[in-house]
Formats: structure tokens, C-alpha cells, sequence
């Protein structure tokens, strides 16, 4: 049977105030009132059975992620103890799919990314699910088409586009991984053809997963073993508490798929936005004619240009005279205001936040 599961244990600090540490960015409902969880949620369910959905997340956002997603069986929201990065996040996913289903097969998606139209990914995910079941043994990954040279992603070789049966995408043979380059590198990625952005969207047999983490983190057996024989049973939450903080800390990426030689992966030629911070929101806002994004509802600007305004509350105003090139956004308790290119050390402001004594904030 086909799994999709979402991946949705970040916590957004780039997106702070708005973000928090019990409302994750996957929360915020800055979309058409809708939220970036919701969304993807949905996107999946002419693909698969809304009852085969899982959600990935940490222990502190499942209450928030079960109240977005109400028509989600609670039980298919799963709960990471600890924060362990994504081989064991999707070792612990698949240990849980393999128990219930040994044939399973699954996509894993992330819950923080915008992709239009809808219906590009549908269909290769359609694709990727079929290619998966009449080649078990093989990792499947998606591809991302570049549209400029960007240093924050890293990027994906392939070669060898073959048409497969029942797949209306080409399919191609996945070459090497590679991490996020200078600008230099990115550029000559970009312009020979060959190098797609890492999407961090996968498909896979449940068990093959496994076995090439057996393979390549084999530190990763013995916990995940003792997870699914607790699995279920009286004990699962104290063995899986227990084992599961023995996982390796790393991502899927640096523990498999660099190592793995049977990788393919689809192209996706859509319009796509990993939401990592207030510039990348700013790319789905329609602007004005001065440039400036805003999501909120009450917002008065005189002489200001290229400026990012955001608030959740609608009995709040914001206004501002002769900004310029300034991230400004509001919530109940905290106020940000800063320079566009400085909003990449929101991460850093955050854990200064938390040293200092300022941890209710956040």
C-alpha cells in the first residue's frame, strides 16, 4: 500500500515572532488563511488515502499539528521524543509503516514548502510510487528545476532521462549529491542542465529504507528494532523515549543518499518555495508598486519601497514613512524590525534571546 508522510518537526526560527516554540511555523496561518501544513496536507489527497497520511513532528507541536489537520486520525500524528534529524525521523517512520504493512511504500514530503501548480507534483508523485514499485530495491528523490543560481540549496546531478512504463514523467538516473555551493559553482550547476535543487521530497519501499540505513548507519538497527517490537504495545511510549534518543543525530542525505548507489529522481518544473525565512515569504506576496510585500490586513505605508510587512492579528495597524528595504512584523507579545539582508540572523537573535533570559518570548 502508499504512505505519504509529511515531515513537520522544524520550528521556523527564522520566522520568529510569528514562529514559536509550541506554534511552529507549519501553524501560521499567513495563506489565504490557510496554513503551510494544511496546504500540503491537502495537495496529497488525490494521491493518497487521507487515512495512509502521516505526520512526522516533535512531541510539542502535535496538539497544534492534530488541530490543523482535524480530519487526520490522531494516531497517524507521530511524535519524535527528541530532536534527531532526518535519517532518524525517517528511520522511525518506517520501522512504524513496516510493522502495520511489510510491503509499504512511501513519499516523504516536507511541510514548509509551496508548490504550484499542485498538479506537477501530483503527477510525480504518481510516477515516483510506480517506478518504486517495478524497481523495489531503488531510492527515489525529486529534483527541483533551478531558476537562478542559489547558494542556500543544495543540488542534485542527473543524467540519463529514460521514459518508463506508466510514467508520464522522464526519470532520471541520480548521479551524485552535492551541498550548498559558492555562487561561482551554482551558476555553472545552473547552466549546464545537468543539476537540480534538493528538493527533500523522497519515495521509497518502507524496508529498503531500512536496509540501506542498516547498511550505511548501522548504529540505527538496534534502537529501531527495539522500537518496533514496542511498537503498539503497553510499552511504546517508554521504549520509544527510551531508544530512540540513541539514534544517530544526521541527515538522510549525509547518511544514505550520498552513499547509495541506486538512486533515481523526477524534475519538477513548478514554481517552488522552501518558506525558510521573512525574504522567502515575501516571494509568494503579491507586492505593491513600491515593492513592498504585506500580509496583513490593516498596513499604511507613505514613501516606503521594498519592505516585508507581516502580522496574524487584523485588529492591529501597521504603518510606517520613508522605510526602505526593512523586515517588519508584528505579533501579540514581540516586534521585529530589521534590514532585509540582515533577516538571515533571526536564528542567531533567537538563541541570544534565549541566553539572555528572554526564553517566554520565544
Amino acid at each position: 500500500m502508499d504512505y505519504a508522510v509529511i515531515m513537520a518537526g522544524g520550528s521556523g526560527k527564522r520566522l520568529w515572532p510569528l514562529s514559536r516554540k509550541k506554534r511552529p511555523k507549519q501553524v501560521l496561518r499567513l495563506f489565504d488563511d490557510q496554513t503551510l501544513l494544511r496546504r500540503c496536507f491537502e495537495r496529497l489527497l488525490p494521491v493518497f488515502d487521507r487515512r495512509n497520511i502521516f505526520v512526522l513532528t516533535n512531541r510539542d507541536y502535535v496538539d497544534v499539528i492534530r488541530e490543523d489537520i482535524c480530519d487526520l486520525p490522531a494516531d497517524n500524528v507521530i511524535a519524535e521524543p527528541v530532536v534527531r534529524d532526518t535519517a532518524s525521523a525517517i528511520g522511525l517512520v518506517s520501522t512504524i509503516l513496516t510493522k502495520r504493512d511489510p510491503e509499504a511504500t512511501m513519499a516523504v514530503v516536507t511541510a514548509d514548502q509551496l508548490i504550484e501548480p499542485v498538479e506537477v507534483l501530483q503527477q510525480a508523485l504518481r510516477d515516483a510510487l510506480t517506478f518504486v514499485h517495478d524497481h523495489p530495491d531503488s531510492l527515489f528523490t525529486f529534483g527541483i528545476q533551478p531558476t537562478f543560481p542559489n547558494t542556500l540549496l543544495g543540488y542534485i546531478k542527473c543524467a540519463d532521462a529514460r521514459r518508463y512504463r506508466n510514467c508520464q514523467n522522464e526519470i532520471y538516473r541520480v548521479e551524485k549529491f552535492v551541498e550548498k555551493p559558492d555562487e561561482r559553482t551554482a551558476r555553472q550547476y545552473v547552466e549546464s542542465g545537468q543539476y537540480f535543487w534538493n528538493s527533500g521530497m523522497f519515495a521509497w519501499k518502507a524496508a529498503t529504507i531500512l536496509s540501506n540505513l542498516a547498511e550505511f548507519l548501522p548504529e540505527s538497527v538496534e534502537p529501531l528494532a527495539k522500537i518496533k517490537a514496542g511498537w503498539d504495545g503497553p510499552e511504546q511510549q517508554r521504549i520509544l523515549e527510551r531508544w530512540f534518543v540513541k539514534l544517530p543525530k544526521i541527515s538522510i542525505d549525509y547518511a544514505v543518499m550520498e552513499k547509495a548507489q541506486d538512486v533515481h529522481a523526477i524534475r519538477l518544473d513548478c514554481r517552488w518555495l522552501d518558506i525558510g525565512g521573512f525574504a522567502t515569504l515575501a516571494e509568494v506576496v503579491t507586492r505593491d508598486g513600491a515593492g513592498n510585500a504585506v500580509l496583513a490586513e490593516n498596513c499604511k505605508l507613505l514613501d516606503s519601497r521594498g519592505s516585508v510587512v507581516v502580522t496574524e492579528d487584523s485588529g492591529h495597524l501597521i504603518a510606517a514613512i520613508g522605510v526602505d528595504s526593512l523586515v517588519i512584523v508584528h505579533s501579540p507579545d514581540a516586534t521585529l524590525v530589521c534590514p532585509i539582508d540582515q533577516a538571515h540572523r533571526l536564528k542567531e537573535l533567537v538563541e541570544s534571546l534565549e541566553k539572555d533570559g528572554y526564553g517566554r518570548f520565544l
